[in-house]
């Protein structure tokens, strides 16, 4: 998989690249993901890429010119264009499933005011991380990324990801590690005998009881699709 990332603020992402499981998919070439800056495409003398809105209004609304003479140095036939916006349909694991079986994935980061609208006629999806606002979209593009990159084939066992939250519409199980008690807090005695069809189904009613306690939307099918 190929995952391009289209921002203002390339340095961001030096932490994020050089740490943990992507860092690892990267050296395992299971993935190759490249942050290119699209300020480089402005054809302005002061490689501006905002300008006043149209109509009037505060803040700065980035130009398409630039955005999209990036998108086309690199777009090729198979490539999902994404924009990150907070008006976006709400990310969730399934999109992140959905987007694994890309081979090439385009993120664009955008910055003050936003977008020219005219920007929905280049792209393929748009998504959000909450109906919350950022300054940008760089941290978005980190979780779309690593949640996509995690479920590459090879990247981390399959085992690993297989109970987790939001697979079947459940949260995970609890899970529990030494010391056996600690300040009086016992783990739970099933997990200790060895008996694993009673571990399996003790399992599966957590993530039941887990579910209709912390987010019974799940269970109702209230979930983004």
């Amino acid at each position: 998989m190929k995952i391009d990332i289209l921002t203002l603020f390339p340095e961001m992402f030096t932490g994020f690249l050089n740490e943990s499981i992507v860092r690892r998919a990267i050296e395992k070439q299971l993935v190759e993901i490249n942050i290119i800056n699209f300020r480089s495409f402005s054809k302005l003398s002061n490689h501006q890429v905002d300008d006043t809105p149209y109509g009037g209004g505060g803040g700065m609304v980035l130009r398409l010119e630039p955005l999209i003479d990036a998108i086309e140095s690199i777009q090729k036939k198979d490539s999902k264009i994404i924009l990150l916006s907070p008006e976006g349909k709400t990310f969730h694991q399934k999109k992140a499933f959905e987007l694994k079986k890309e081979k090439h994935i385009i993120l664009i980061c955008g910055h003050y005011e936003g977008f020219d609208e005219r920007i929905h006629e280049f792209i393929d999806d748009e998504i959000s991380i909450g109906d919350y606002i950022l300054t940008g979209g760089e941290l978005p593009a980190m979780i779309v990324t690593d949640s996509v990159v995690r479920l590459i084939d090879g990247v981390i066992k399959e085992s690993s990801y297989q109970n987790e939250s939001f697979q079947n519409q459940l949260l995970d199980y609890p899970t529990y590690t030494k010391p056996a008690v600690f300040r009086g807090y016992e783990v739970p005695e099933v997990l200790l005998n060895g008996n694993h069809e009673k571990i399996k189904a003790w399992r599966k009613e957590q993530q039941q009881k887990k579910t209709e306690t912390k987010r019974p939307d799940l269970l109702r099918g209230e979930s983004h699709d």
